[in-house]
């Protein structure tokens, strides 16, 4: 079976499995889009993309352009008369006019079950909202968010200590899997598309860091969710005093009852500070500039009992 022209677009990490699963499969894309390197680290150094990275590494063809709105961008995809361009969290929004350009179409990996947190941090949203499950689609991309017909999923269950950066290892594989799967079907116009159930939608806000701080008036129950949800990025925080303390792990506690926000106890289990409803036992934080530690390395280098976070 000859292997169909692919431009593949991607730039975290959740996007190298799939581009890591095309090259396996013996597919190597004509060229491969990310977005340009970006400031990162204490130093600001630019860094390239882990998808950059992979792709050098394998000796592929690599486009970065800041917009999909040049034209000399889009001429330049146009001469490649792609079968297909495969999309994995690319970040740069596709104007009609590329999405129009391969002959079957733009495809996305999606880390979600479709219709079901469409947007930017569907990982991180189904956490938050504590779906016992989620999944990874293959979907036709259309001028809308994630609002195109889907060609297949598979779902997973998601772990009760579970964070969004495991998660999101576990369904960037299960994406890779499900394109090598389908991609000859869906060239070959062998597969048709389902459209999505719009009743059905919910969205996933880009994260911010902002949205990250916890607020100890919400119940333990959903603040334990949040630390899982913004492991790794942009990591839970809090404040104590005039330090933004991040919190790696934790977990509720129930039926304590104290003013939200105070530091209860110390000892060998961790920190624990009241919530709206119950507590929540710190596991492991750090602080500004300091290596992740355990919550009992935190008490002894800082008094925090009785103290109001």
């Amino acid at each position: 079976m000859t292997n169909p022209n692919v431009i593949f677009a991607g730039t975290p990490d959740f996007a190298v499995a799939s581009l890591a699963a095309l090259v396996a499969a013996g597919v190597k894309p004509r060229t491969v889009l990310t977005q340009p390197d970006r400031p990162a680290g204490r130093g600001k150094q630019l860094t390239p993309s882990p998808v950059k990275k992979y792709a050098l590494a394998q000796g592929l063809t690599l486009m970065q352009p800041t917009t999909l709105r040049d034209d000399n961008v889009v001429a330049e995809l146009a001469a490649l008369q792609a079968d297909i361009m495969i999309v994995a969290a690319y970040g740069l929004i596709l104007p009609q006019n590329v999405l129009d350009l391969p002959a079957a179409g733009c495809l996305n990996v999606h880390a979600s079950l479709l219709p079901r947190w469409r947007g930017a941090a569907p990982i991180q949203a189904a956490i938050l909202a504590g779906d016992k499950e989620t999944g990874a689609c293959l979907m036709s991309m259309d001028a809308g968010l994630d609002t195109g017909p889907v060609y297949a999923c598979e779902s997973v269950h998601i772990g009760a200590d579970e964070t969004a950066g495991e998660l999101q290892d576990r369904l960037a594989a299960i994406g890779g899997e499900l394109l090598v799967a389908h991609l000859w079907d869906i060239v070959a116009g062998r597969m048709q598309a389902r459209p999505q159930d719009a009743s059905k939608a919910t969205y996933a806000a880009k994260i911010k860091s902002a949205d990250a701080q916890l607020d100890w008036q919400q119940s333990a129950a959903q603040l334990s969710l949040a630390v899982r949800a913004y492991n790794p990025a942009p990591g839970a925080w809090f404040m104590l005093g005039d330090e933004r303390v991040k919190c790696w792990q934790a977990r509720a506690i129930a039926g304590v009852d104290a003013a939200a926000g105070t530091v209860l106890n110390a000892g060998a289990d961790g920190v624990v500070v009241a919530c709206g409803d119950g507590a929540l036992r710190l596991e492991s934080v750090q602080r500004p500039g300091k290596r992740v530690v355990t919550a009992v390395e935190f008490a002894a280098q800082l008094d925090v009992v009785g103290r109001q976070l």
